[in-house]
């Protein structure tokens, strides 16, 4: 498990409020009438927790997303990202939005797809999940019924790759299996907050590291 610069708990905060005793119908008005709202939600079929991520929050999930769009630039991945959209369905019940997500081994599958329905359609093959603070739920539970295959979670300190068993719980493992020739530990580092460094600037170095372990591209 590699290791970050711990975070301040000042930083760290964020609002969460949990419903309980919550049902599909309920879950869904309060989905839709947020939908243009920043809440994310997460429903495990009994209870309703919203969530309002604090900055921090957002800049990891930011950083997330440059380095693995440039991963996939560098490496010539064809990948789609679903940021933070919801993913539910009825017959579970459960839904909740990711902090960041990727379709990439199942990209053909939903390529050019405007509307995605995971009763048909395959879940994303990799969730990210930045826990600057823990949620009341077991959304690790909640990811299960929806069948993602893979899970990084992120606490700001250490990030750990979690995989989906045939029977429905998630293992924690030292290597991905949507990237399995990339040593996902040694991505930390570009993942720390730096007042002297940009997004961008560490996009770049981790562009350069890409070329070093990769001369050739593609692995």
């Amino acid at each position: 498990m590699a290791t970050a610069t711990a975070i301040s708990p000042e930083l760290q905060a964020e609002e969460r409020f949990v419903l309980r005793g919550v049902d599909w119908n309920a879950y869904d008005a309060i989905r839709r009438a947020l939908e243009d709202h920043p809440t994310r939600l997460s429903f495990d079929g009994r209870d309703l927790e919203l969530a309002s991520p604090s900055p921090i929050h957002e800049s990891y999930s930011s950083m997330f997303g440059c380095l693995l769009r440039a991963l996939a630039l560098e490496l010539g991945i064809e990948v789609r990202g679903g940021r933070s959209t919801t993913f539910r369905r009825q017959d579970v019940p459960r839904g909740l939005e990711p902090d960041d997500c990727y379709w990439i081994q199942n990209e053909p599958a939903i390529r050019g797809k405007v509307d995605i329905d995971l009763s048909v359609d395959p879940p994303p093959d990799l969730a990210i999940e930045v826990e600057i603070s823990r949620s009341a739920l077991d959304r690790l539970e909640i990811y299960s019924k929806l069948r993602v295959p893979e899970i990084w979670r992120f606490d700001g300190e250490s990030l750990r790759i979690l995989r989906l068993q045939p029977e429905g719980a998630y293992l924690e493992t030292d290597t991905s299996g949507c990237l399995p020739f990339l040593e996902v530990a040694k991505i930390v580092p570009f993942l720390e907050l730096d007042p002297e460094v940009g997004e961008t600037s560490r996009t770049r170095q981790f562009v350069e590291w890409l070329r070093e372990c990769f001369p050739k591209g593609r692995p």
